[in-house]
Order: structure tokens, then sequence, then C-alpha cells
């Protein structure tokens, strides 16, 4: 009987403490979002907030579009002579950079290095009570601290984005060229033929939730850090996991939403 008893109360525990992140979460993002419309508005913190993760993210993700659009054109040049379609590789290159691979990717990567920032930065501020020195200085720490960065990464994303499918085509062209005997007129017309506005406009949105999903989970778990150090190296690394798998099930449920009619 006890043991049963035990199993309840952990099952219980579990649930509440499940129930209590998902309300501190959205009060958080509620508060976060109100935050970014409300004066007054700290023009410079956005500022430096959008240099820390768009304009400092541009080499990684710049490099992992590149060779991420190289193997593309490898691959599904392979896969597709097996068939004798070798010739829509340009199409399927640019459709899957545009609509997937870009975004997801420049989230993942701006998720490890920008997401990780911003919760290492918030939660050293939080065990080191800077944070509350704001709030005695009459000065609101969601306003200063976290809505510049909501702001920041909802923009910056989608213009690293477009950076991401303009590399990441010319990745895929390059092989073409100079590995697989593609001649360049003929594979950029059968890109731009295939490109619709609608596969980059899908994958900018995509962009601009997960600019946001990152800040918000870089914020929210180092505003929340507590224990010193080690709480705040895992909130860091909370922030990252999190916001990768967010990631890559919100890009799941947009394309649901976007493409599946």
């Amino acid at each position: 009987m006890n043991r049963l008893l035990n199993f309840v109360a952990a099952i219980g525990a579990v649930t509440l403490g499940t129930v209590e992140f998902i309300g501190e979460l959205a009060l958080f993002t509620i508060s976060g979002v109100l935050h970014i419309f409300r004066p007054p508005y700290y023009p410079r913190q956005i500022a430096r907030a959008f240099m820390e993760i768009g304009y400092f993210s541009l080499p990684v993700v710049a490099l992992t579009a590149l060779f991420t659009g190289m193997v593309l054109a490898l691959q599904f040049y392979t896969g597709f002579s097996r068939f004798n379609a070798s010739s829509t590789v340009a199409s399927v290159v640019v459709l899957a950079i545009t609509r997937e691979l870009g975004p997801v990717l420049a989230g993942l990567m701006v998720s490890g290095r920008a997401g990780a920032a911003m919760a290492a930065e918030l939660g050293t501020m939080r065990v080191t009570d800077q944070i509350d020195a704001l709030s005695t200085l009459s000065t609101e720490p969601m306003k200063y601290l976290v809505a510049p960065r909501l702001l920041a990464a909802t923009i910056a994303l989608p213009l690293l984005v477009v950076l991401a499918d303009i590399l990441g085509v010319l990745g895929g062209y390059l092989v073409a060229i100079e590995k697989l005997g593609f001649t360049p007129g003929a594979y950029l017309t059968s890109t731009f033929s295939n490109l619709r506005a609608e596969d980059v406009i899908s994958g900018l949105t995509k962009a601009a939730v997960f600019g946001f999903v990152i800040a918000l989970m870089g914020c929210f778990n180092g505003y929340r850090s507590r224990g010193g150090a080690q709480g705040v190296g895992s909130a860091t690394t909370t922030a990252v996991v999190s916001a990768s798998i967010l990631i890559l099930a919100l890009d799941y449920i947009l394309t649901q939403v976007l493409f599946v009619k």
C-alpha cells in the first residue's frame, strides 16, 4: 500500500512541477512580449542584442549553410542518378534549403552560440544579484534585459536565414558545376524556375519563430537560475537543449500549417 501511495505521490509531484513550469514560462513569455511594446524603450540594448545574436553569428551560420548546400548536391545527385532524375538536383536543393534546412540549421547554430550566451549572462547576473540591483534602481529587468533580446532575435534570425539560403544554394551550385558536370546556365535556370516566393517566406516565418524561441529559452532559464556557478551552467545547458528541441518540434508544426492543406 505504501509503495502505491509513494508511486501516486511521485506522479502527482511530477505533474504539479510540470504545470508550474508551464505556468511560469507562459507568464514570462506574456510579460516579455508586453514589455516589447511598452515604453520606455532601450535602443542601445536592442542594438547590442542584435549584434550579439545576428552579427556575431554570421560566420557559423554562413559556413554551416555553405557546406550543407554542397553536401546536399552530392547526396541528391547520387540518389537521383539511380532513377535518371539527376536533372532535378538544383530544384530539390533550393527547396530543401529555403523551406527547411536554412531556418532549422541557422536556428540550431544560433541556439548553441547566442542562446547559451544569453542564459549564461542572465544567469550570472541573477546569482550575483545584479538583476535585483536593477529593480532597486527603478529599472524593470524584464524591460531592460529580456524584451530587447526577444525583439532582436526575432528580427536577426530571418536576416541570417536569408544569408543561409543564398550560401546554401551557392554551395550546391559550386559542387554541381565543379564536380557533377552541370552547366551554369542549366543549373541556374532549374533553380529559379522552381523557386517560389512562398518557399522563401515560409522559411523566414519559421526563422522569426525560432529566433523568438531561442531568446525566450535563453532568457527564461538564465533569469530563473539559482545556485551559483553550477546553477548557471545547468541553466545554459537547459536553454540550448530546450531551444533545440522546440525548434525541431515547431518546424514540424509550422510545416504542417504552411504546406499541408
